[in-house]
């Protein structure tokens, strides 16, 4: 009697992992590597619109183009942070803005 190899999931899918984000719904994993010449975060200057003091954040350049809000770390004031990407994925420029001036 002959036996009969069964197909498993894990031998079609798990192997690739994007078949599996697509299989789940799920947003891709950013691995390192995977898009040469982007890096996955960076530390820029940026300037207090309130207080004008200057200081380092890390920005997460994984999820494109972006603006939140975020309190000042001299101040504690609220301002709108905004950061821009050129075509290739590298940071363009970071704008902070008071949020009383939207």
């Amino acid at each position: 009697m002959r036996k009969r190899r069964v197909s498993r999931p894990s031998d079609t899918h798990a192997a690739n992992t994007t078949d599996v984000d697509a299989l789940y719904g799920l947003e891709p994993v950013f691995e390192p590597g995977m898009h040469s010449g982007v890096e996955p975060t960076r530390f820029v200057t940026i300037g207090c619109p309130s207080c004008g003091e200057s200081y380092a954040v890390e920005i997460d350049l994984t999820n494109g183009e972006f603006s939140h809000i975020e309190d000042c770390q001299v101040c504690c004031q609220p301002m709108q942070v905004s950061m821009q990407l050129d075509d290739q994925g590298q940071l363009n420029a970071v704008r902070t803005q008071r949020l009383d001036e939207l």
